[in-house]
């Protein structure tokens, strides 16, 4: 192994900080937006990711379905990667990529948000999910790595870390959607 645990942990904490600084307070102020006002307005958000970002997206979920820091309500946040019946239904009878879209459209309505995680940015059935729920009039939120691939066209608030290591991209998102998970508490708990 190149290095040491104490050499990955500093590449580690490089890029987190390369992330702050790549995506800024602001846009992450504008993805707790979509979610606040989708969630507030009695919305689903929707969560998807493959592999280590479909146990992300359950993470997420997790937190907001159940609590994050404080005790709450429960949110309306749905995680589409994780029923096995149907995910392994739908890609064995109509194929892999549009195994989020059609969960997109059991779920999704205008003023919904789906929230992708892609390393990426290329996963073809991420990419065909926002292009769904585009179409369906939700707002769409992307945690990619660097370039932002396809999603970058297709996502309202994309937020991209510099890097094409999809372990230390995958890190750097733990800390992304734990902040958001934080502010969307927050403002949910303030409007209530």
């Amino acid at each position: 192994m190149r290095g040491g645990f104490r050499e990955y942990l500093n590449q580690s904490t490089s890029l987190m900080l390369a992330a702050g600084e790549a995506i800024g307070q602001g846009l992450m102020d504008a993805a707790v937006d979509l979610v606040v006002t989708a969630l507030s307005g009695g919305k689903p958000l929707l969560v998807c990711g493959n592999g280590g970002s479909a146990s992300d997206a359950m993470h997420i979920t997790a937190e907001l379905v159940g609590r994050f820091l404080v005790e709450r309500r429960p949110l309306n946040v749905i995680c589409l990667s994780e029923n096995p019946a149907f995910l392994t239904a739908w890609s064995n009878d109509c194929g892999y990529e549009t195994v989020f879209a059609r969960q997109v459209e059991a779920h999704g309505e205008p003023g919904a948000v789906l929230l992708a995680l892609s390393t990426s940015g290329q996963s073809k059935n991420i990419v065909t999910a926002l292009e769904r729920a585009r179409s369906l009039g939700m707002r769409t939120i992307a945690l990619t790595g660097e370039g932002g691939g396809q999603l970058g066209a297709l996502a309202d608030c994309l937020l991209v870390v510099p890097s094409r290591s999809t372990p230390l991209i995958q890190q750097v998102h733990v800390c992304m959607y734990h902040y958001l998970c934080q502010c969307i508490e927050e403002r949910i708990l303030g409007a209530g």
